[in-house]
């Protein structure tokens, strides 16, 4: 894998709450906001997002942090590569006022500005909402957004935060209670339906984060939880990322059928009249 030019994209600037930054548009229809994980907007993540240009959506990438289009693991050692340029990512990101790394019940302040985004985007391509995906570092961003009507898709993938450092910050998402009381009360009235995906030995995103997901969504919550052995064995590092690095696109793979699962929550709430 080589960097991406992101040639395909259209690129402009939103500004919001005294935060701007570039914004990477592909497609046609309803949005879908397509949030990276660390250490940015791969190769890989332009991939997903073109898979969802690809079904009738308009995937919108926004800037949150690293090099756009950077090759992780490009440089003389792979691996080296991958761990230098995580690292110029996270360490900014960790200690930005932006992000909620470590503190239970609070949404990552960057979220006011994902809404306001995703508001943009829901008036300049329509339809009946905006779906979103969050990865990782990003994955309850997806969540927290959902508070707001416009969100009727939201897919948290490998959700890492607030890090797995006890078990409390483990039975828990990066959300606020005014937040997750209004996500919860869209569930009970059928206005949402939440995808969480992850690898089962992921110790980033751990198992009783999903189990308290459960607890608070109830059956609008559907865990896709893949055994380590379906991730891609070319990806470095243990498996984590589900539909990006840890992806096998084959038909049959488990990795395929979770994407495809996403792909179908995208159909069905955004390009389907929505009767549930």
């Amino acid at each position: 894998m080589s960097n991406d030019t992101l040639a395909d994209f259209d690129r402009t600037e939103f500004t919001s709450h005294g935060r701007t930054a570039p914004i990477y548009r592909i497609g046609t229809g309803p949005a879908v906001i397509v949030m990276s994980e660390m250490p940015g907007i791969t190769p890989n993540v332009a991939d997903f997002a073109r898979k969802v240009a690809a079904i009738g959506c308009t995937a919108v990438m926004p800037h949150l942090f690293g090099v756009d289009g950077k090759d992780p693991m490009g440089g003389r050692i792979s691996a080296l590569g991958a761990a230098s340029t995580t690292l110029r990512a996270i360490v900014p990101a960790c200690i930005s006022r932006e992000f909620t790394v470590l503190a239970t019940g609070k949404s990552s302040p960057v979220v006011t500005w994902l809404r306001a985004l995703a508001a943009q985007e829901h008036e300049r391509c329509g339809g009946v909402g905006v779906g979103a995906i969050g990865m990782c570092f990003t994955g309850g961003f997806a969540l927290a957004m959902a508070a707001d009507d416009r969100l009727v898709a939201p897919v948290l993938s490998q959700p890492s935060l607030p890090f797995a450092v006890n078990k409390r910050r483990a039975n828990s998402i990066d959300i606020n209670a005014d937040d997750l009381a209004k996500v919860k009360s869209r569930c009970a009235k059928g206005e949402l339906s939440v995808l969480g995906l992850r690898f089962q030995g992921d110790k980033m995103s751990p198992p009783q984060r999903f189990g308290w997901l459960k607890e608070q969504l109830g059956d609008a919550f559907t865990a896709v939880e893949l055994p380590d052995s379906a991730a891609n064995p070319d990806a470095m590092g243990p498996p984590h990322s589900v539909v990006t690095d840890g992806l096998i696109d084959e038909p049959g793979q488990p990795t395929r059928a979770a994407l495809d699962q996403v792909l179908d929550l995208f159909r069905r709430r955004l390009l389907q009249p929505v009767v549930e």
